[in-house]
């Protein structure tokens, strides 16, 4: 039986591993967050490896807070790169594979096809910059282990849009949602599966690093979302498109986001929902 820490278990994503473990019989999961590995303490994360003996580490904890990263930046770099860097050396020091989850926020936008593993990053905010040396510790190491980019992410538990959409549409009789920003969304069960699915391939793993890009499939705008949360809601509420430039935020978004999935699909030989089914069966879930 392997033994899998997975960190940020409250978050979305660490959310839909808790609901998932039941179904994977062979793996014996440790879920903990920052009261029971604090990852920016190196001397709490190697304590936390002899005590548990991880042979894989997925790495959801984050600090998420776009806007309020720029005020607390040291607390950003803390969580996104300095504890990354001691996750890093645990597995070092135990043989521990890694699986980190990093985010679009590492890309400027300014491309109108979608990015690749391949492409140069530039972040526009605090925390792009501080995920980006996230990733720059796992991927710069001698670990086995990857690197998974999301976008919008969402789920049934936790603050997402998709929940704030449900809440204001049922509030109000219109609201305005920006139209020239393009991304992909993922449904966060839909990203945990895949990484189970990728953890129980390690003959596809490669020796050291890998990056790979994970959303699901299709591309569309914050508006196209919206319209068609209204609709899996039932909500007659009517989404007017606005420009981002009529809802300023103290971080810019990247316009442009969408994801290449083409090297984890091949890789891996996984199959991706498209955007609007996940966003279906999540929003079934949630009104049930």
């Amino acid at each position: 039986m392997k033994n899998i820490v997975v960190t940020g278990k409250d978050g979305q994503l660490g959310s839909e591993f808790q609901a998932l473990a039941a179904h994977f019989p062979e793996m014996n999961f440790h879920f903990s967050d920052y009261k029971e590995l604090d990852i920016t303490n190196v001397d709490a994360v190697f304590g936390y490896f002899e005590e548990v003996q991880p042979d894989l580490v997925i790495n959801c904890a984050a600090y998420t807070a776009v806007d309020k990263a720029e005020e607390d930046a040291d607390k950003a770099e803390a969580v996104n790169a300095t504890g990354v860097k001691h996750l890093v050396e645990g597995c070092e020091k135990f043989g521990s594979r890694l699986i980190h989850i990093s985010t679009d926020y590492v890309f400027d936008g300014s491309k109108n096809v979608p990015y690749t593993e391949e492409d140069a990053v530039q972040p526009l905010g605090m925390y792009g910059e501080t995920k980006r040396a996230g990733e720059l510790a796992v991927l710069d190491s001698k670990i086995q282990a990857l690197v998974l980019r999301t976008s919008w992410v969402y789920s049934s538990s936790g603050n997402n849009f998709v929940k704030t959409m449900l809440r204001l549409g049922a509030e109000r009789e219109a609201l305005g949602v920006v139209y020239d920003q393009a991304g992909s969304p993922t449904y966060a069960r839909d990203l945990a599966v895949a990484i189970l699915e990728i953890a129980q391939k390690e003959e596809k793993w490669p020796d050291t690093t890998a990056l790979y890009h994970f959303s699901n499939e299709g591309a569309i705008s914050w508006f196209d979302f919206a319209v068609a949360i209204m609709e899996e809601g039932g909500l007659s509420c009517k989404v007017n498109p606005i420009l981002s430039a009529e809802y300023p935020t103290p971080t810019a978004r990247p316009h442009y986001s969408v994801l290449d999935k083409g090297a984890v699909k091949k890789d891996f030989g996984i199959e991706i929902p498209y955007w609007r089914v996940s966003l279906k069966e999540c929003i079934t879930k949630l009104i049930k």
